[in-house]
């Protein structure tokens, strides 16, 4: 399955276009937006926008499908979501117009970083994305720990309990690997 990744530094124009890259494009006709172009919304934790096809439009709504019709929660995550959705043309140059809310809501002026996330990819401001991927990156170190720890108690907790443990002998007329044969 197509994913989005790497990172791409590009250029806004006095326009506000911006070309979006060229893995990212073929990523996006692959998915099947029949306009030609992305979903576009701010992220709702991050300085940044959120952007991608038809499976991100799929993915929020299986999101929501597990809410409860017509509660708060379903109501106030269509808001934010779905309310604040720009639907970006990309043009024959392969280019989009960011509108003005968007650049606002994520710092965009001068350049856009496109980062890669799966089934979806983000615009960032360079600089903050920066920072953003230094704090990534020291999360991921503390925790590589913990993953390691959490596998390894999973590995002995999955062990089978009547196997002997390493450097035991097996118990006498147990059948073992080192039992006697007669």
């Amino acid at each position: 399955m197509d994913r989005f990744v790497s990172t791409f530094i590009n250029k806004i124009d006095a326009k506000g276009r911006v070309s979006v890259p060229a893995p990212f494009r073929a990523v996006l006709d692959r998915d099947g937006y029949a306009g030609g172009g992305i979903y576009c919304y701010p992220s709702l934790d991050a300085p940044a926008l959120d952007a991608g096809g038809q499976r991100l439009a799929h993915n929020i709504d299986r999101l929501l499908d597990g809410l409860p019709d017509y509660s708060d929660e379903r109501d106030e995550l269509s808001v934010a979501l779905y309310g604040d959705v720009h639907t970006l043309a990309i043009d024959q140059d392969g280019r989009i117009v960011l509108p003005e809310t968007l650049r606002a809501h994520a710092g965009l002026s001068t350049h856009v970083a496109f980062v890669g996330l799966g089934q979806k990819f983000q615009m960032w401001e360079p600089a903050r994305f920066e920072a953003r991927r230094t704090a990534a990156r020291e999360k991921v170190r503390d925790h590589r720990r913990l993953f390691g720890a959490t596998r390894r108690q999973s590995e002995l907790e999955s062990a089978p309990e009547s196997a002997p443990e390493a450097g035991t002998a097996p118990e006498p007329g147990s059948g073992g690997a080192g039992a006697a044969r007669k």
